[in-house]
């Protein structure tokens, strides 16, 4: 989900404002995509380079989106503190807010508050902007790929930032990767080699932010498609069959399973099968990343 830049003063209307916060409440960790690059030719809203002042102007403004949701609720717990069914619910969930509520009013994010297990449970339902894991990819030129930006002041300025937040930094080239999207996989392939990078930074993005999520992925594959499906890590095989249908958790038998670099290297599942590279899982299993899969079951 991709929304517009905040700018300073978002949260009382400047700019686009932060109408469109709400569009990614839902979601589950943010990027912010901070500018790492010097050019003339691409204004800045502020007519500068300084990523960390971008990052803290986007910070504050998502702190004082979520403390006015905060205040909301917390005005609505003192009218359902009254009923005394609800008293004892209300009194719990308005300490947990209370101390998301002092960090906010410092301009800190809510995931900085040491909160219980219980007590995340009682604000989960605000979808805070602030409590959700962060991770800043720096926008730099082509050039600055080689070295990972390395040698460049503001994304070091960045890491900085982000080791002191407990937060990850990926750097990336919007530039580099508009020029990849049209590419096919071979042509991708020498068009990084040629600028001299192994991997473009959107893969490094995806990857870091589902280690980030404690998310893996596993496959399916058969004559018409291949698929890749999304499970937590950790997950046992009739959950992870679960994800692509209820049925094949309920009646979950067995899952033959092949690692990807052996499916590859086999040549598929005839391959596997004849190298003793498959296995036959069961209900204890627990699915690794980038397991090949093929389901049993019985309802």
């Amino acid at each position: 989900m991709d929304i517009a830049g905040l700018v300073k003063g978002a949260s009382e209307g400047e700019g686009l404002g932060n109408k469109f916060l709400s569009n990614i409440r839902e979601c589950d960790s943010i990027v912010q995509v901070v500018r790492c690059f010097e050019d003339d030719n691409v204004v800045h809203v502020d007519g500068r380079v300084d990523p960390v002042a971008d990052a803290e102007t986007i910070n504050l403004e998502l702190a004082l989106s979520d403390l006015a949701q905060v205040d909301r609720r917390l005005e609505k717990l003192k009218k359902e503190g009254r009923n005394p069914k609800a008293k004892a619910a209300a009194e719990a969930e308005t300490a947990a807010l209370g101390k998301v509520y002092a960090a906010l009013e410092e301009g800190l994010p809510a995931r900085s508050v040491d909160l219980s297990d219980e007590e995340r449970e009682l604000v989960r339902g605000l979808q805070l902007l602030t409590i959700k894991p962060l991770i800043y990819a720096a926008n730099v030129a082509e050039d600055d790929l080689l070295d990972l930006g390395a040698s460049n002041a503001h994304v070091q300025a960045v890491q900085a930032k982000a080791a002191a937040e407990g937060s990850k930094v990926i750097v990336i080239s919007a530039q580099l990767e508009s020029e990849l999207i049209d590419l096919d996989e071979e042509e991708r392939a020498a068009f990084l080699a040629e600028v001299g990078v192994e991997d473009s930074g959107l893969k490094n993005l995806v990857t870091s932010t589902y280690a980030q999520l404690g998310l893996q992925t596993y496959f399916t594959t058969g004559e018409q498609e291949t698929r890749a499906w999304t499970i937590r890590t950790g997950t046992l095989a009739p959950g992870a069959a679960g994800v692509i249908h209820g049925d094949f958790e309920r009646g979950f038998i067995k899952a033959s399973t092949v690692s990807y670099d052996d499916f590859v290297e086999v040549n598929g599942w005839s391959g596997a099968k004849e190298s003793g590279k498959m296995r036959l899982e069961g209900k204890t299993y627990e699915v690794q990343e980038g397991d090949v899969m093929e389901f049993a079951f019985n309802v």
